[in-house]
């Protein structure tokens, strides 16, 4: 729904910045995003088999293209 809006997501590293994230489409698939949104996910308690522990924390980037920009996603 959101590559319709030429909107994309991608799971980064919890160090990676918007400059990283940037360079990184533009190297890889050779388009100059509009900008980059970091939205950070908090990692959060579990129980399982009466062991508690935490997930995983971690990071996403949406990056916005111009109208008409696609990526090529494999």
């Amino acid at each position: 729904m959101l590559q319709e809006r030429s909107i994309y997501v991608f799971n980064v590293a919890v160090n990676a910045t918007k400059k990283d994230v940037s360079r990184a489409v533009q190297e890889q698939y050779k388009i100059i995003p509009l900008r980059v949104n970091m939205v950070q996910i908090k990692s959060k308690k579990t129980t399982v088999k009466g062991k508690s522990g935490k997930t995983a924390r971690g990071k996403k980037a949406y990056v916005f293209l111009k109208k008409g920009d696609t990526l090529k996603l494999a």
